[in-house]
């Protein structure tokens, strides 16, 4: 698929500009150099961070959830908050609160840690639904409104949260309308025996990771994330992904398909999935490649009625990739 995309690529859009290149180039190390094995996943995150949107890693604790997070946040010349979600966690300290100020008599907005480039909201699902919730409109639409006035976040602004497997105790399920707001939900896995042998024998966490300098400015991600906004999307690739996001709302098995939303978000990541490949054009396989990662999240089937089956939501995501015809 990749030669006959490539091949048929449309005239007029080229490979993109060596700065933008070598931007992300540094990027990909910089993480790595502290993530070892598993170069999907860095390129995930940064193709997250490159869509505007937000990241969710799911999967068993110890397999470096939350140094992955820190790697990015530390690797932009930005602000950085994390959050270890609990249960007695408040939605106040999550966006702020206002206070009283005696000696001045007048009231002031303390904000909370979510006004921070990059947020890591860690093990969120230990969190409750109404805390969760505080995140909403701060995804959504970068704003956070507390006693009835509006704040603007920093750009650019991501948050990356993480969370165990809804069988582990003292986890709650995430409302579907927060999943929504998620851009990927990736899954890390165990690493590689070599990679596994190089974490024991250089303990990145302990060393490297305390060491991570930036390598962007926050002004150069946000060039990055315009410039991610200009890659070509042919009409074609358009016309895909509005099948492949119709085929969830018309499936026999499935009782909520991808929202609006979701056909966006998949637009997107498309676009920065060509953005890491150094194209400035969209090919079927970018569509094909984030299909997953980005839907099966926010399918919930008939069967389960809540979205903690994630087999059965990227089974039948799988099933829905296999019968829409790609434009390749």
């Amino acid at each position: 698929m990749r030669h006959l995309a490539e091949n048929l690529c449309w005239e007029g859009y080229t490979r993109q500009p060596p700065m933008n290149t070598a931007a992300l180039n540094q990027l990909r190390e910089s993480i790595t150099s502290v993530f070892l094995g598993n170069a999907a996943a860095v390129d995930r995150v940064i193709a997250c961070l490159l869509a505007r949107g937000h990241l969710l890693i799911e999967d068993v604790p110890g397999v470096g959830k939350t140094i992955l997070a820190r790697a990015l946040a530390k690797s932009i010349d930005g602000t950085m908050a994390r959050i270890q979600c609990t249960p007695d966690l408040l939605p106040s300290d999550v966006t702020g609160v206002t206070i009283y100020e005696r000696d001045r008599g007048e009231f002031r907005f303390q904000p909370g840690p979510v006004f921070h480039n990059i947020v890591i909201a860690d093990e969120i699902n230990r969190a409750t639904p109404r805390t969760q919730s505080a995140l909403l409109e701060a995804m959504a639409e970068e704003t956070v409104t507390v006693d009835g006035r509006t704040h603007e976040l920093p750009r650019p602004f991501m948050v990356v949260a993480t969370q165990n497997p809804y069988e582990f105790e003292g986890t709650y399920f995430l409302p579907e309308n927060q999943l929504d707001r998620f851009l990927l939900r990736v899954n890390l896995g165990y690493p590689a025996p070599p990679d596994e042998a190089r974490v024991i024998e250089l303990q990145p966490a302990r060393h490297d990771l305390l060491t991570l300098t930036p390598v962007l400015s926050t002004d150069t991600v946000v060039e990055l994330q315009n410039a991610t906004d200009k890659i070509r999307l042919d009409q074609s690739l358009i016309e895909y992904i509005l099948a492949l996001v119709t085929a969830t709302r018309t499936h026999d098995e499935i009782q909520i398909g991808v929202s609006p939303r979701g056909s966006l978000a998949l637009s997107q990541a498309a676009k920065a999935t060509a953005m890491l490949a150094g194209r400035d054009y969209c090919i079927p396989e970018d569509v094909v490649s984030n299909a997953l990662p980005v839907c099966a999240h926010r399918i919930i089937s008939r069967s389960t009625m809540h979205e903690g089956d994630t087999l059965t939501a990227r089974r039948l995501m799988q099933q829905i990739l296999e019968t829409v015809p790609s434009p390749a």
